[in-house]
């Protein structure tokens, strides 16, 4: 169960924890979706994988969403049948069913739900099983390698296509699916490609955790025969790092025959930290100052300064900068606007200087930031469009200047409504996927935010003229979403940080392993205004 603990609101801590949620179904694919605190409005969540050819399949795909203790939170799994298109290449969905869950009731010690659901009236279609653990805080990474030889032979003409399938085990004698290799064709001396897989997800950071491995010949019908298993742990398959770690696999029938024997010639533990302790973090904020924000001398404007508390934009500033600024030494920060007419001759800016000043963009700490940001509402004109392309851009020309390591760029977009530029923002982020870089956009407001969640790639990677981003670099969350009902409004602001900053060291760490950068490797020595002019950027 989740442990209990009282909000701090210096840290931001609020009782909650990391639930993840693993979905098996007798028939066909699940979406989850969250639904809103204040908004009670539906939100994707994610989805499974899609597995051909079986009413009965156990994914792999995993929901990993925070249980907070004492609240209600409502899921919905929708279970649809998928089908695919290969000519044109689109997904289509039938939608089966609906089912609303409280998270809470997951979290028990049964640890497995069973639900019968019904799609067509008075007809059943089948169950979705839900099972629900709480995870552990170990972040390492382990990658493996397996070979095996004289697998036994299930096809009667030519040989077996063999892969393997991870379970880890559960508190209560059950399996969770966690992994399955790439099939290999024909063979019965298979070699699969090495693969990395987080320890939490391989045993929840119990070393001593039983693991299952199946090894199963691969069949087009999704009727795939089984092989054999064997059982080990992951303290077993890292004992012995230097050298092969044999297993014999066994169909567990009473032919006393050897179903062959199964090598493990490669498995590295990488620990994961956070972030890199010789990383500085620099952290550029973008403000929406298009018109449709409304008037900001009336109350009805996400503009509106009220004397008594923080308007939205304020809100979401402040919770995400003070968490963050505790990783840039130097605690200043370039602060920009977009979309609006500028004084003398009012020509529209999507790239201005908060402080007005063009040589030098940055300001002291969160309420310097906040300082320039009331400042820039008495002396700017809101207009239009709203266009992120350039503050895009502008960060990223500050990212490219060092790529060793030593220094990690984070953007945070505060908007209010749809995007101008998708065309050229697309383009914009693609590109700077490969720059030590990391983009954060807050929505406020009651707009519609469709083409936001297409700029977050968590389920489709975000591409532009045929190139795709080499990673996901985009976090987009509408604040809306966060507010707290009661207007505790340090426990919305502790809320949408947490959310929003949970993918940064992910995606650092991305970046970090794609470059070949270790943790224990000290970057070259940089000064945060080597190769950085202001001027230049702006």
């Amino acid at each position: 169960m989740a442990s209990v603990c009282e909000f701090d609101p210096i840290t931001g801590n609020i009782p909650a924890t990391k639930v993840e949620i693993t979905v098996s179904c007798r028939y066909y694919m699940c979406i989850l979706y969250t639904q809103g605190v204040e908004s009670k409005q539906w939100r994707e969540f994610g989805r499974t994988e899609v597995i051909d050819n079986t009413l009965n399949p156990d994914f792999v795909r995993k929901y990993i969403l925070d249980y907070f203790f004492e609240e209600k939170q409502n899921l919905r799994f929708d279970i649809v049948d998928s089908d695919l298109d290969s000519y044109c290449n689109i997904i289509f969905f039938t939608l089966l069913y609906k089912s609303c869950r409280d998270c809470g009731q997951l979290m028990t010690p049964m640890l497995h739900i069973w639900l019968g659901f019904r799609g067509i009236p008075g007809k059943k279609c089948g169950t979705i099983i839900l099972a629900a653990e709480e995870l552990g805080n170990c972040r390492d990474c382990v990658t493996m390698q397996f070979c095996a030889n004289k697998l036994d032979k299930k096809d009667f003409f030519g040989r077996s296509d063999p892969f393997m399938v991870f379970y880890r085990s559960n508190e209560d004698g059950t399996f969770t699916i966690c992994h399955k290799t790439e099939v290999v064709k024909n063979t019965l001396n298979p070699v699969w490609k090495p693969f990395s897989i987080p320890v939490r997800a391989l045993c929840n950071g119990d070393y001593d955790r039983s693991i299952k491995v199946e090894i199963y010949d691969w069949d087009r019908d999704g009727s795939h025969d089984f092989i054999g298993e064997f059982t080990t742990s992951y303290k077993e398959l890292t004992r012995t790092q230097s050298q092969f770690s044999v297993f014999e696999v066994s169909d567990n029938t009473l032919d006393f025959c050897n179903d062959g024997s199964l090598f493990c010639n490669r498995c590295s533990a990488i620990i994961v930290i956070a972030i890199n302790i010789c990383t500085q973090i620099h952290f550029t904020v973008a403000i929406d100052f298009t018109a449709s924000n409304g008037n900001p001398s009336q109350s009805t404007s996400l503009h509106y300064m009220n004397p008594y508390q923080m308007n939205a934009y304020a809100m979401a500033l402040k919770a995400v900068g003070e968490i963050i600024q505790d990783y840039d030494s130097d605690k200043m920060f370039p602060a920009l606007g977009f979309g609006a007419k500028l004084p003398p001759d009012g020509r529209v800016s999507h790239e201005f200087p908060l402080n007005g000043n063009m040589d030098n963009p940055y300001c002291n700490g969160m309420e310097g930031i906040l300082d320039a940001y009331h400042q820039s509402l008495k002396t700017v004109q809101l207009y239009g469009p709203t266009n992120f392309a350039p503050v895009v851009n502008h960060v990223a020309r500050y990212a490219a200047a060092v790529q060793d390591g030593s220094q990690y760029f984070v953007l945070l977009i505060i908007t209010d409504g749809v995007i101008s530029d998708m065309a050229q923002t697309k383009e914009a982020i693609v590109n700077a996927a490969k720059l030590p870089m990391s983009i954060i956009i807050v929505g406020v407001g009651q707009a519609e935010f469709d083409a936001m969640v297409e700029l977050d790639g968590d389920d489709i990677r975000i591409s532009s003229r045929g190139k795709l981003a080499e990673r996901d670099i985009v976090q987009f969350v509408p604040f809306r979403d966060y507010m707290d009902r009661t207007g505790n409004h340090v426990l919305s602001m502790a809320r949408l940080a947490k959310d929003v900053l949970a993918e940064i060291p992910d995606q650092l760490i991305l970046y970090m392993k794609s470059r070949g950068i270790k943790p224990n490797q000290s970057p070259p020595e940089c000064s945060p205004e080597a190769g950085l002019s202001p001027t230049s950027a702006i």
